[in-house]
């Protein structure tokens, strides 16, 4: 249900809440584009860890963005964060649910049949775990997936879900990511299995990646990727 709006010269932005399966109500922004791509496929953007502050203004670049160039985009807080009910993991286990929901709500009243779920920092490993979880997602995109040692023991448990996912993948990042080198991103993507893509950028740190100067970079990555599916 829309409970509210906004709009500029190219896109609108409408609000509404997505309830989990166990009941967590999620904060969630839809953002439509003026004229939409001849493509029906929604895209589903995941925020970073919680726990750190992670939430979906900081996808809001991205997501105006895609919706300018004719994509609906969709962000939403997870559990326990801004107005979502319900309390963040640890380890993003519980919160798989919560893409799970709204890529489900996202089917049953957006008109679609195909979504690309787009994972920033910790919203890659729990966006990841999500894809075979939903037959309508058609591929994933991860923009500074942390595979290293010390985030594994966060996010370890994570891992197999992406890299056994048949469906297409593109990992994205940073060459001086501190959370994984790229050493330690071609070693997990050796067994993964299906298409799997990677795109460095040269000299950029993990948290240089997320902030707004890179959204057009991002954006542009995204389309892409859409383009090869």
């Amino acid at each position: 249900m829309t409970t509210s709006g906004s709009s500029s010269t190219s896109t609108s932005i409408d609000s509404c809440t997505v309830e989990t399966s166990d009941g967590v109500k999620l904060q969630t922004r839809i953002f439509n584009p003026r004229e939409e791509g001849k493509r029906n496929l929604v895209i589903v953007l995941v925020h970073p860890y919680s726990v750190l502050g992670g939430c979906q203004g900081l996808l809001k670049g991205i997501a105006v963005g895609l919706a300018e160039r004719g994509h609906k985009a969709v962000t939403f807080d997870m559990r326990g964060v801004g107005r979502s009910t319900g309390w963040p993991s640890l380890t993003g286990s519980s919160e798989i649910r919560d893409v799970v929901a709204v890529c489900k709500w996202v089917c049953e009243n957006m008109s679609t049949h195909r979504i690309l779920l787009v994972g920033s920092s910790a919203g890659a490993p729990i966006s990841g775990s999500a894809v075979d979880k939903i037959k309508q997602v058609v591929g994933y995109i991860s923009l500074g997936y942390p595979f290293g040692l010390m985030a594994s023991i966060l996010f370890g448990r994570h891992h197999k879900a992406i890299l056994q996912s048949p469906k297409p993948k593109l990992f994205v990042m940073g060459t001086r990511d501190g959370f994984t080198s790229v050493k330690q991103l071609n070693k997990k993507l050796k067994s993964a299995a299906g298409r799997v893509e990677t795109h460095l950028i040269e000299g950029v740190s993990h948290f240089q990646m997320e902030g707004p100067s890179y959204d057009a970079q991002m954006v542009d990555l995204i389309l892409v990727f859409i383009a090869s599916l």
